[in-house]
């Protein structure tokens, strides 16, 4: 509601976008009840929707040209080998980041005396983006930043800047493309907000960090960086975010108690 509302006060157009790159959590039945929610709330958008499963393709080739750059490494890492070794240098207590804990780049200290990019790219493994080589890859480090229009977790707005430094040691190497779907969140979005030419992202709080892999994306692909507004989560009661996880109400279930548009748009603070 947000984003279309800004849409429509600055005459710009509300896109909506089908995240379906988990085809293993993707239901048509989800799908279009999403769609009957949002028109109920008196959002419209232009159609056909983008959805990212017909994009396999574009992602493939993003991915293609940064293995050639040398850029990205297999991982064969599960999630225990990772916490096993973030957890050792740290007594217990593994950095975390936006993705999680913050990959102790097991695979890539496996992989760094070779020329993988003399190599195919292997089509069924987990790729990291080896953050350290792309910051060096960026020939001016100054343009290390986005505009954010709504704040940060700690109120930060404006123009937010990062170093390469900052990268390595708050995000780490982050994966690319997942061994069971072919790309991830980070990638998918960076090409699909390029392709519809998005100017202005409107998301939660909670994608603030994940902020600064998409920069570096951008750059490392020649691809714009929109304005970012980030605003803040719906929380219940307690204060607990709302979350699908924790298997939080869906907009059906105020519908069906007779909540009307403007009852859930008071609720988010609109």
């Amino acid at each position: 509601m947000i984003a279309s509302d800004m849409a429509k006060s600055e005459v710009g157009q509300f896109l909506l976008r089908i995240e379906d790159i988990d085809q293993s959590r993707s239901r048509q039945q989800w799908e279009d009840r999403i769609c009957d929610d949002l028109n109920w709330l008196g959002l419209a958008w232009p159609e056909p929707v983008m959805r990212q499963s017909d994009r396999m393709n574009v992602y493939d080739t993003a991915l293609d040209q940064l293995w050639a750059q040398g850029l990205l490494y297999p991982c064969h890492c599960n999630r225990k080998d990772i916490t096993a070794a973030a957890s050792a240098p740290q007594e217990g207590v593994p950095p975390l980041g936006p993705d999680g804990i913050i990959y102790p780049g097991t695979c890539r200290k496996i992989h760094e005396s070779l020329d993988l990019s003399q190599q195919l790219r292997p089509q069924h493994n987990a790729l990291r983006l080896d953050v350290a080589k792309a910051c060096q890859a960026i020939s001016d480090p100054t343009r290390f930043n986005f505009s954010e229009l709504g704040a940060g977790p700690e109120g930060e707005s404006g123009t937010i800047t990062f170093t390469s430094d900052e990268l390595e040691t708050t995000i780490g190497d982050v994966v690319l493309s997942r061994r069971d779907m072919g790309t991830s969140y980070h990638l998918s979005v960076v090409l699909d907000d390029a392709a519809q030419g998005i100017t202005r992202v409107i998301r939660g709080r909670d994608l603030f960090e994940a902020t600064r892999i998409h920069v570096l994306l951008q750059m490392l692909l020649d691809l714009p960086t929109p304005e970012y507004h980030h605003h803040d989560l719906i929380r219940d009661k307690a204060g607990k975010r709302l979350a699908k996880r924790d298997d939080a109400r869906a907009i059906s279930k105020y519908r069906a108690e007779g909540a009307s548009p403007a009852d859930i748009r008071r609720m988010v603070g609109l």
